[in-house]
């Protein structure tokens, strides 16, 4: 067969095709049909229209920012230069106290500044400790611009918070919300006044619970309660105070810190929970200082490594390696070897979590635990106590009494300018305790602890949380006659 006999048969087949589908189309007249194909519904999350102003199912945050921004303050606060006061030309005060004369005359005060939440409207506001932490004058500076002088109602520094009113009535203020509820990946908004930018507002996911960072131990504080709510909202140097709101504009934390290796925002911020803000704020109202409430353990988190060398089934839970001798746990039946795996009904698989739950109690109050022991789950009911080992409700003034045996007030400035120091503590009575027995005598003016300065009776206590059992005090008596004490603690 040649080339051109099967170019002839092919041309042959198409003419033929053609033919016959033109005569299929003319005889049968087949009848026209649309197919509809369904479009595929397309998460909102994949797909936006590009009508659409705003991409559905995206978060409004505008109520809760209106709110916020209403409720939150700015904290500007002013210390004076640091001041030693007269030496009397007694080398030991020169030593103790710094150079006669106190500093340059035109030296300036040292400024501050922050944030604050208000959460009432008769003026109470809450901020950090940090942000007010020696200020001799501190102001409040609302969002509409009115200025108020604010005094302080009390601060802990063990939790950071502090507590601030003003005179004013009718202020808008943030209720409390649930900080317990918050999950991760929840939206939250920060709300403060970074770098003197007021009412400023970012927002983020709650990244991690729970977390702690030893800012508190860096500061001097060894039984500082950190378990903070971190979040990746923007804050910076200034929102210190401030509020971390959720979506429905409900406080859920005072934020604190951020991770960082410049000073600035990179990524990480950390706020106190209200959970644990609402608990210091009731007791610095109430009491002037924070109950403080132990179980009387001491603890470690159960990881892999310490379940393997301990031969735990499990990793859950927080092992006890100590107990307190006639502390709560001790009494309640809790041993060393123990793994507490929940306080009232919380689990609890890390040292915060467990510190963060009892922070929410005062002493004297019952928690149930469940305890797991060679294997078995128990019950614990144990009686929380203070840090003197009782459960008794104590103010700050009484619990240095029973320490010290001291009652001591703040000079008088008609006292500071005969003395000639800016600050000091009077004793005024003086009973059976540390002082006594270290040789102090009535009116003797406490002016340092540990080097640090004793402006008010929290001071001191914060000297002595922070010591590891021991005391040097510096001062003065009223006749000008300079004197110090060593004082054992333990």
């Amino acid at each position: 067969m040649n080339i051109k006999r099967i170019f002839f048969v092919f041309l042959t087949a198409v003419i033929g095709a053609i033919v016959g589908v033109y005569a299929f189309i003319l005889i049968v007249k087949p009848s026209k049909e649309i197919v509809t194909i369904e479009k595929q519904a397309v998460p909102a999350a994949l797909y936006t229209s590009l009508d659409s102003a705003v991409p559905p199912n995206v978060p409004d945050f505008t109520v809760a920012a209106g709110k916020s921004v209403e409720a939150v303050v700015h904290v500007m606060t002013k210390a004076k230069a640091s001041n030693n006061g007269n030496s009397y030309g007694n080398p030991f005060y020169d030593f103790f106290f710094g150079p006669r004369g106190g500093g340059s005359p035109n030296q300036r005060p040292v400024m501050g500044s922050g944030s604050g939440v208000i959460i009432s409207e008769e003026g109470l506001i809450v901020t950090n400790n940090h942000v007010i932490d020696g200020a001799d004058e501190i102001e409040v500076i609302l969002n509409d611009r009115r200025s108020y002088t604010a005094t302080l109602v009390g601060a802990d520094p063990s939790t950071d918070i502090a507590l601030l009113k003003i005179e004013e009535k009718d202020l808008s203020w943030l209720t409390f919300g649930n900080s317990d509820d918050l999950k991760i990946g929840e939206w939250v908004l920060a709300v403060g006044n970074p770098f003197n930018l007021t009412s400023t507002v970012t927002a983020g996911i709650v990244s991690a619970k729970s977390r702690s960072i030893n800012i508190l131990a860096n500061r001097n504080q060894p039984m500082g309660i950190e378990s903070f709510i971190q979040t990746d909202a923007a804050v910076n140097p200034g929102n210190s105070g401030g509020a971390l709101v959720n979506t429905y504009g409900e406080l859920v934390g005072i934020n604190t810190a951020i991770a960082s290796r410049t000073g600035s925002f990179t990524g990480y911020s950390f706020a106190v929970p209200v959970a644990i803000v609402q608990k210091v704020v009731a007791d610095l109202k109430e009491f002037g200082e924070v109950q403080r409430a132990f179980i009387g353990v001491t603890i470690q988190g159960v990881t892999a490594e310490l379940a393997k060398e301990l031969d735990l089934k499990e990793v859950e839970g927080v092992y006890v390696n100590g107990v307190t001798v006639n502390g709560g746990a001790d009494a309640a039946g809790i041993k060393r070897g123990d793994v507490i795996l929940s306080i009232d009904d919380v689990d609890v698989n890390t040292n915060s979590q467990l510190i963060e739950q009892v922070s929410k109690h005062r002493p004297g109050d019952k928690v149930n635990l469940i305890v797991k022991r060679d294997g078995k789950r128990k019950q614990f009911t144990v009686i929380l106590r203070n840090s003197y080992g009782s459960t008794d409700l104590v103010k700050e003034e009484d619990g240095i009494f029973n320490l010290l045996g001291a009652e001591m007030r703040e000079l008088s400035d008609k006292e500071k300018s005969q003395i000639g120091v800016n600050y000091g503590m009077k004793i005024e009575k003086l009973a059976n305790g540390k002082f006594k027995e270290s040789g102090i005598d009535e009116g003797f003016i406490i002016l340092k602890a540990n080097r640090e300065p004793v402006r008010v009776i929290s001071d001191l206590k914060k000297v002595i949380a922070s010591s590891d059992g021991g005391l040097f005090i510096t001062g003065v008596y009223p006749n000008g006659q300079v004197a110090y004490y060593a004082i054992n603690l333990e």
